[in-house]
């Protein structure tokens, strides 16, 4: 009889029906319609593909069978797709209407039909298919012994064409294993444009064969080989991706002119002695690769004929390793004091009547424009590069924000309804460690503006720029997920689907997901605490961490100066991440406590403090041995003396006066302790 019952019980397991709200879909579809009776997988299950998709399908899906197949330890039978057609009874059957063209404006919909014995991926092209199978391996569901797919009907399609990342490899050089496995996580999140910042102050990362002196003066020996860049733009065409490279010109050129000061604006004094001087006498100023973070001076010279000649080689060669039809030049940042102090660049604005340096970067951006078409290329830049003279054919990269003393998504309705096609990157900053509501609730089609059907047409959606002044090849993974697969659902999802609760629920399970693609983001935290540890038990300083949030902004990187690019990134605040888990727990915890103060609610907030003033003690007794434990003492103190005098005042205990009560907690407000600050300050305050 209770072996009988056993089996009942595992039979309604098996059959419980899942809600809406339980799925763990990331980004959230158009329309789901979830109906009864599940599709059991079983080890016999295969795929087979009809229509007329491009190749890169066959790929897509047999990743999607070795994925599906570890999630679930079934040894599947089917190996390697790579025919139309080769198993018309399988299981899982998608049909692709044509070819998908990487680029914007391609149909990536697709609808994806589960029943009891069949599943369907309909889609006009394979781009649409490869988001469908993304869609299904998350639809997953399991019981006590078996995995199922719950019947259910999805129409799906994004709501921007522009859906993108940006990774700088020029402040730290990001190897190829880092790229690719990015761009893995991309597709996973149905994201399709990666834009690569390949060159910058600190750094050219192109292998060139007409100009070596690029990368043997300006690179370090860390740059990508002309074949590395070609695999990992088919690595990226195989996912539906589009690659857009960026080399930032004019400002933002010290690497740039460390191979050929000749076209630089600084203008030297000559104190005797001899000096390189270019053709016109002029003495020539020399530059070095940067090694800190920040605005620099160096930048080239609108004005010398060699600047164009030199550029134009430049783009002749790196062009047609990147079949994609935008081109990204930068043009953001440039001060213009070289310029300003340049007399024959000032000769030259007067000459051409240009009033200011505004408008000679508008000359000096157009004269890229030939340059950029004769591959068949389409000019981007930072939103600087906007006048009323440049061709309405450039697209507009809006990133300024409240930081910078405008409005936000200023430039985008400016650019738009100038008639420029426009992207949105302001509120999207990963690297500036805000926390992820802020990025969810950013949306590129801007609120109170009144703009035309054209003019909305205009925004082609938005991207989440990686900046790598503060990341390594061993933190970036962290800065960017599982962050970026929420403003991927901000970029395909609809606009009212925006319950950050909801967001944070399902993100959990999409975050140690993505780990199945050889993201680093969860599992290189523990490489840095063992190293911090001095490979004691990591368990203390883990348990910190998730109260601990990185500083904001580039309060880090203070002045400028404080790192370098060859600093160490391997301390506690490269450990931490926003949205710290503990943080966001506690506050939920308070809030449950303020709203009803029962004993069980009480208990629950007490159980914190406790835990927080032994995480004290632990700390200390681990620092006996491991130095860089130091610097977040003070840190574990100010939490832990907040802590013991809160569980005084749950009691009614406390015999400190109101505002030195206020002081202690203002304590935790320190932003002067290991780069790091308390994310638990603002709960706190609530409780007094």
């Amino acid at each position: 009889m209770k072996y009988i019952l056993v089996l009942l019980l595992a039979g309604l397991t098996s059959s419980a029906q899942i809600k809406k709200e339980q799925l763990n879909l990331m980004p959230w579809p158009q329309n789901v319609v979830l109906n009864d009776g599940n599709f059991a997988l079983k080890k016999d299950f295969k795929v087979n593909i009809t229509g007329n998709p491009n190749p890169r399908i066959f790929g897509g899906v047999t990743r999607f069978l070795r994925r599906l197949d570890g999630r679930t330890g079934l040894f599947f039978s089917q190996d390697f797709v790579t025919k139309l057609n080769e198993v018309p009874t399988a299981e899982l059957q998608i049909n692709c209407t044509k070819r998908g063209k990487i680029g914007l404006y391609e149909d990536e919909s697709y609808h994806l039909d589960i029943k009891e014995n069949k599943i369907t991926i309909e889609a006009t092209s394979d781009l649409g298919a490869l988001h469908g199978l993304e869609t299904l391996l998350q639809m997953l569901q399991n019981t006590n012994k078996s995995f199922y797919f719950p019947n259910a009907q999805i129409s799906d399609f994004p709501r921007f064409t522009w859906r993108g990342l940006m990774i700088d490899a020029a402040r730290h050089f990001q190897p190829v294993d880092v790229i690719k496995r990015n761009l893995d996580g991309l597709a996973a999140m149905k994201m399709n444009v990666f834009h690569w910042h390949l060159v910058d102050d600190q750094g050219w990362r192109i292998e060139m064969k007409k100009h070596p002196k690029l990368i043997e003066l300006a690179s370090d020996g860390m740059y990508y080989t002309q074949e590395e860049i070609k695999n990992i733009v088919k690595y990226a065409d195989e996912r539906g991706i589009l690659i857009v490279p960026e080399i930032d010109v004019p400002g933002h050129g010290t690497a740039i002119l460390t191979a050929f000061p000749e076209i630089g604006s600084k203008v030297i004094t000559l104190k005797g002695g001899t000096s390189e001087k270019n053709i016109e006498g002029t003495a020539i100023a020399t530059y070095g690769v940067e090694r800190n973070a920040g605005i620099f001076t160096p930048t080239l010279d609108p004005s010398n004929p060699k600047t164009y000649q030199i550029l134009s080689e430049i783009f002749d060669e790196v062009c047609p390793l990147f079949p994609g039809a935008y081109f990204h030049i930068g043009g953001d940042e440039n001060e213009g004091k070289d310029w300003d102090t340049n007399p024959k660049i000032q000769e030259f604005k007067k000459k051409n009547k240009l009033a200011t340096n505004h408008e000679l970067q508008t000359y000096f951006t157009m004269q890229l424009v030939p340059m950029l078409k004769k591959h068949g290329k389409q000019l981007m830049g930072w939103e600087e590069i906007l006048t009323k003279n440049l061709s309405k054919d450039a697209i507009i990269h809006s990133w300024r924000g409240p930081n910078e003393g405008v409005l936000p998504g200023q430039s985008l309705v400016e650019a738009v309804k100038k008639g420029y096609k426009t992207v949105l990157s302001n509120g999207y900053y990963i690297d500036l460690m805000y926390p992820i509501e802020s990025h969810y609730l950013t949306d590129p089609m801007p609120k109170g503006v009144d703009l035309t059907t054209e003019e909305k047409a205009r925004i082609l959606g938005g991207e989440a720029p990686m900046w790598t002044e503060l990341a390594t090849p061993e933190t970036i993974d962290s800065r960017i997920w599982p962050r970026t697969a929420a403003i991927a659902e901000r970029l395909w999802s609809a606009e009212n689907i925006t319950d950050v609760g909801d967001m944070r629920r399902r993100l959990e399970t999409i975050s140690f997901r993505l780990e199945e693609l050889g993201l680093t983001h969860i599992r290189n935290k523990e490489v840095i605490l063992r190293n911090i540890a001095n490979n004691q038990n990591v368990k203390s300083l883990n348990e910190f961490s998730n109260v601990c949030e990185p500083l904001k902004g580039y309060t880090r990187n203070k002045n400028g100066t404080e790192y370098q690019m060859y600093s160490p990134f391997t301390l506690f605040a490269d450990a931490c991440t926003p949205d710290a888990k503990d943080a966001l727990a506690f506050d939920d915890t308070v809030k449950q406590y303020l709203a009803n103060k029962t004993p069980e609610n009480k208990a629950k907030v007490a159980a914190f403090f406790n835990k927080w003033i032994a995480l004290d003690k632990e700390l200390n007794d681990l620092s006996a041995n491991a130095p860089l434990v130091q610097p977040i003492l003070p840190l574990a103190k100010k939490l832990s003396d907040a802590s013991q005098e809160l569980l005084q005042v749950l009691d009614n205990k406390s015999t400190l006066k109101s505002q030195d009560l206020k002081t202690l907690i203002e304590q935790c407000n320190t932003k002067d302790h290991a780069d790091v600050e308390l994310a638990v300050y603002t709960s706190l305050k609530k409780l007094i």
